[in-house]
């Protein structure tokens, strides 16, 4: 079981290779994101080697984390750490996907209407949203909000419900009802993920086709990275739950998966609102 080391000695863990893992899994990522931009037919390849490699990263770095905590190597002060960290990594998130957002309405309110009303430079440019811009098709068909974006809104907002369920049970002591309700949880978590692939093969556009493209994909694709990553925590969580990890006293690994997956839930609500809504 977890145990707590000396409240006075701040555990400081010894060199990792990890961190250089994850680094090279991203770059192997970006590389394959700009070759499948430009349509070249290694990027899909590349795109899948970085995801393995950064799999490969995240289970050996949890793995090192999760043998530190059984091991007792940490205080309190090391817990709190935790605590003020997950809360520092959730707001960057935030921000990021601020600077998203804040483009989308940066071109839809602003630039697009402006374009529009310049037609020396643009002539013949409209305002309609969505707009390919100047130079392709004028406007395209945008994904219907009441489809597929609503069915994955409620498996998202039940998967929220699952986890707090799952938590409940977790403060009750009943295990039983904390594995059900990580299990349901991943579940839905991959039923989300499959439904945005099948989204994504049946849009009628691509990240290619001007501003809304652009903005359409970037949020809905980070979003939908966030919630495979969310969804790997879960199954590691799950898998610690399985083997008696956690106890009511101590079970913040569980309480921090359950933080990012609720900040995943809010986001998407947002962006069915403003990027498939209205």
């Amino acid at each position: 079981m977890q145990a707590h080391s000396d409240s006075n000695v701040y555990y400081v863990p010894p060199p990792s290779i990890w961190p250089l893992v994850g680094s090279v899994a991203l770059l192997t990522l970006a590389t394959g994101f700009v070759l499948v931009m430009n349509k070249i037919a290694a990027g899909p390849y590349v795109m899948t080697l970085g995801m393995g490699i950064l799999l490969v990263m995240l289970f050996g770095w949890f793995g090192t984390v999760i043998k530190e905590s059984l091991a007792g190597k940490y205080s309190k002060q090391v817990d709190s750490s935790f605590r003020w960290g997950m809360v520092w990594f959730i707001f960057s998130e935030v921000m990021f996907f601020a600077g998203f957002f804040g483009a989308l309405y940066y071109a839809r309110n602003l630039a697009v209407p402006w374009l529009a009303d310049t037609q020396l430079l643009w002539p013949g440019f409209s305002a309609a949203w969505p707009t390919a811009g100047p130079g392709l098709k004028t406007v395209i068909d945008p994904v219907n909000a009441w489809g597929i974006p609503a069915l994955n809104t409620l498996i998202l907002l039940s998967s929220g419900a699952t986890v707090t369920w799952a938590h409940w049970g977790l403060q009750k002591g009943n295990q039983r009802q904390l594995k059900l309700g990580l299990a349901m949880t991943v579940a839905l978590g991959i039923l989300f993920i499959g439904f945005q692939i099948h989204e994504y093969a049946e849009a009628a556009f691509s990240i290619r086709d001007g501003i809304y493209g652009a903005t359409f994909y970037m949020l809905t694709g980070f979003h939908g990275f966030h919630v495979m990553m969310g969804t790997v925590m879960l199954i590691v969580i799950l898998f610690r739950s399985l083997a008696g990890h956690f106890t009511l006293e101590h079970h913040f690994a569980f309480e921090a998966v359950a933080w990012y997956w609720h900040f995943v839930d809010v986001i998407w609500l947002l962006l069915f609102v403003f990027v498939y809504w209205l």
